[in-house]
């Protein structure tokens, strides 16, 4: 079987700028070296260049589609499969097919090439990107309705920017180059000014930008990169949970906001031996401040400050490393070494370090649990162990007889609880030994011999070696103890931080495992779900993974942390301690019942369209039982007593009869018309297929349908097109000037009219009848209701319901108002058919009057 083929992309930031063109130039480049290159589907929209650079390419025929009366040309995508050509060129990449074709928009067509094993070259332009889709409609003010999902593109084998500057873009508009002259003046006052086009510009080498960064981060991954690669700016900024938190995360975002595109990373390194007393509510705030500033919160463990930090960084690409000036005081410092901002400087290597200033500095040193043995307090205690009894025997010695062996001891006992309370248990027995062998030596009668002659000595001896070990015993117990309140209070820490990442909504598994393994340094973390187990083998799927690489079965990770139900959170990068396999479990935990919720989310969004179908079929049968009975009682009566052979109808009856059996006709087809519309629309299976639409095409539709009602029409005729179905449009209309004719008082018939707000044309229905409460406008929309009324012969209240489904499937709204002086407006607002690239330049209507 073949293996998938791949996909390259011309990205552009508006259209015109050339990469219909350029994909046409790769494919003859491509054919020229002998590759199988054909053309599934081209537009040249009537580009003379562009279509000359399809001579010498093998074209495969469109599919011709009839849709609503009209003929379009799509894809032909089984011709394609069947043709399997090395390469295929499909354009627009965000191309919504015809309704009727076997996928609904052409990247799935494209998909469905790429499964199949053939190599497709296509093009899209930023606008089109589903994740960035309202910023362009924000700028631009033209809505795009057809987008693609980022993953597609992402997944793209190779992105080509075809970039062109928007002067030189209008330039290329205004000699004809893009569209026909007729168009090029309202394209270049609309969509094509150079605030859009600049917008856009900078919009698409920003993604691009982050899509390259992406590459790389995993290309440093896979050939386990450890150096900076200063490709852009990245300033990471460390967290303790102090007051000057705000002042340093400020201070990192100015860093990173002189380089375009640079990235804010702020982390908290929470500590087993040390920084342990971090505030979580002030961390929660300053987390808060870095997302207001467009940053990302870290928090990873680490018993090396400095380490970690680096690690960190290192591990992210950063530049640069913003840190805050110490608060220890001066006493600290000599007492304690080279505190974190030295070591880090000193460790740094290319990355650059920013001590920051702040008025918290030297006013005392950072909550720390006491007693808490590093290596270099061992250090400390055992050079204390070797360097106090010579140094203590040599200063006694000079004392001469004016101690006694009382005194010695004491003062050796002494410098036995200074080694136990720097240096813990072992470096306080090596100094008790080593005073009693000094005292028993130099101090003990005999002297200068390993006698003991007097009782009394031997006792006093024996005591200081029973004090100094319990002393030191003490000691050291109570810093074990220390350590692991230190160690309990950074797990609660870490799990307190899980828990605000639910709080906020962070619930996706793909995010947690991701702080799973930033928080304990992993190079990834996968959670597997066991989907099949015999006697001999296990059958297991990944249900979501960070970093790289991706284990495929739990043996293949260095932690295996096991959930319920045959899940299992499989590490990759180093074995875990039991005290954080501990920690891990309740991450895996989590994960698990995320999953569990994700399950039944799915289940429950699964199981709501029944619900509301049966919630619609219950008040279709309540409503529509009188309404469907009466219009065939009455032509049923009508055409019986037509047929009856025991009366001689008058001819003037008989006309009566024939008209009641035609208007019960007539309301029952309404009806049903109705019910079917507003069930396709439920459904998501209502054909649209908007077009530029002047309001007076659908007028006399509109009219037809309202039969002798009287109607004020006043249009202006400046307003331009609206970017709709027309047939729906008429619909929409006719039914609210229906509903606006059923309660408009004698003499006062509605009135239809129209306005142009920015993009936007709004059609106003307005009637002067009762109104409308301002807790009933939402109700007003709802299907087979009334709101109270008891006349049932006008219909089963899904006009406005109706309306509304038609307008936003249009992708337009529908809102009701107060009318001045009393009465309801029905505000219908389209689109107008503002200038976008498969879009033509807006008209004029030169329509106006009243009936």
């Amino acid at each position: 079987m073949a293996g998938r083929g791949r996909l390259r992309i011309y990205l552009g930031a508006a259209p015109g700028v050339g990469k219909t063109y350029k994909m046409l130039g790769e494919a003859q480049r491509r054919r020229e070296r002998g590759t199988d290159v054909v053309v599934g589907f081209v537009e040249t929209h009537g580009r003379e260049h562009t279509a000359a650079m399809l001579d010498g390419l093998e074209v495969v025929p469109r599919r011709l589609v009839d849709h609503r009366g009209a003929s379009f040309t799509e894809l032909d995508l089984d011709a394609l499969l069947a043709r399997r050509p090395q390469v295929a060129l499909v354009d627009e990449l965000a191309h919504t097919n015809v309704p009727g074709s076997r996928n609904a928009k052409r990247w799935q067509d494209v998909d469905e090439l790429l499964g199949a094993g053939i190599d497709v070259i296509s093009t899209v332009n930023i606008q089109h990107l589903e994740s960035i889709n309202d910023v362009v409609e924000k700028i631009t003010g033209v809505p795009q309705r057809e987008t693609v999902p980022d993953r597609v593109v992402r997944a793209a084998h190779q992105i080509e920017l075809v970039d062109m500057a928007p002067e030189a873009l209008r330039r290329r508009m205004a000699h004809g180059n893009v569209y026909a002259a007729d168009k090029v003046d309202a394209a270049l006052g609309n969509y094509f000014r150079i605030g859009n086009l600049s917008a856009l510009r900078e919009l698409a080498l920003l993604w691009l930008a982050d899509r390259v960064d992406a590459g790389l981060q995993q290309y440093r991954e896979q050939h386990q990169i450890d150096t900076t690669w200063e490709a852009r700016e990245r300033v990471v900024v460390a967290l303790t949970g102090g007051p000057e938190g705000e002042t340093l995360i400020r201070r990192a975002a100015r860093i990173a906001a002189r380089s375009a595109g640079g990235d804010l990373l702020a982390v908290h390194v929470t500590r087993s031996d040390g920084l342990t007393g971090a505030d979580p509510g002030r961390l929660a705030q300053q987390r808060q401040l870095v997302e207001s500033l467009g940053g990302s919160y870290h928090q990873v463990v680490g018993d090396d400050v400095p380490a970690a930090l680096l690690t960190f960084a290192r591990a992210e690409n950063a530049t640069q490393l913003v840190l805050g000036g110490s608060r220890r005081t001066f006493l600290s410092t000599l007492l304690t070494g080279p505190g974190i901002g030295a070591t880090t400087i000193r460790e740094s290597g290319d990355i650059d370090v920013h001590i920051v200033t702040h008025a918290e500095m030297g006013r005392g040193r950072l909550p720390q649990a006491q007693g808490s043995l590093s290596r270099r307090r061992l250090a400390y205690g055992f050079a204390l162990a070797v360097l106090l009894p010579p140094v203590l025997a040599l200063a006694l010695g000079l004392g001469g007889d004016t101690l006694n062996l009382t005194s010695n001891v004491l003062a050796f006992l002494f410098a036995v609880v200074v080694v136990a309370l720097v240096g813990g248990l072992w470096p306080a027995l090596l100094t008790a030994v080593a005073g009693t062998v000094v005292l028993n030596f130099f101090f003990t009668p005999p002297t200068r011999a390993f006698t003991i002659a007097e009782p009394n000595n031997a006792l006093a001896l024996g005591i200081f070696v029973a004090v100094a070990a319990l002393v030191s015993s003490v000691v050291d117990r109570a810093a074990r103890r220390t350590r692991q309140a230190a160690r309990a209070a950074a797990e609660a820490e870490t799990l307190a931080t899980l828990a605000g990442t639910v709080l906020r909504g962070e619930t996706a598994l793909q995010a947690l495992l991701e702080r799973v393994r930033e928080a304990f340094g992993m190079t990834s973390a996968c959670l597997m779900e066991r989907v099949d187990s015999d006697e001999l083998t296990e059958t297991w799927r990944p249900l979501a993974s960070a970093g790289t690489p991706t284990c495929r079965r739990p043996e293949e990770g260095d932690a295996e942390i096991p959930g319920r139900d045959g899940l299992v959170l499989v590490l990759q990068g180093r074995s875990l301690a039991a005290d954080e396999r501990r920690l891990v479990g309740a991450f895996a935990a989590h994960a698990a019942a995320l999953v569990d919720r994700v399950r039944l989310s799915e289940a429950a969004a699964e199981a709501k369209p029944l619900a509301e179908a049966d919630k619609l079929r219950t008040a279709l049968l309540r409503a529509v039982g009188h309404d469907l009975r009466s219009p065939l009682a009455s032509a049923k009566a009508s055409v019986t007593s037509l047929r009856s052979s025991d009366v001689d109808w008058s001819p003037a009856e008989r006309d009566e009869l024939l008209a009641t059996a035609d208007e019960s006709l007539d309301r029952l087809s309404r009806l049903v018309d109705n019910l079917l519309d507003l069930s396709r629309l439920q459904a998501g299976v209502l054909p649209v297929f908007t077009r530029p639409t002047a309001l007076d095409e659908i007028l006399p539709g509109v009219l037809a349908e309202l039969g002798p009602a009287e109607v004020t029409i006043d249009l202006p005729g400046t307003l331009p097109l609206v970017d709709a179905d027309p047939a729906l449009l008429e619909r929409v209309v006719a039914n609210l000037l229906t509903n606006a004719i059923r309660y408009s008082p004698p003499g006062r018939e509605p009135l239809l009219t129209g306005s142009v707000l920015g993009d936007v044309v709004e059609i106003r229905v307005v009637d002067r009848g009762p109104g409308l409460p301002a807790e009933d406008r939402d109700r007003v929309f709802a299907p087979f209701q009334r709101l109270g009324d008891t006349d049932n012969t006008t219909g089963v209240g899904l006009g406005l319901a109706l309306a509304r489904g038609l307008a936003e499937a249009m992708g337009g709204s529908l809102r009701p108002e107060d009318t001045p002086g009393g009465g309801l407006t029905m505000v219908v607002s389209m689109p107008s058919a503002t200038m976008a690239e498969d879009a033509p330049v807006p008209g004029r209507l030169e329509r106006g009057g009243t009936r």
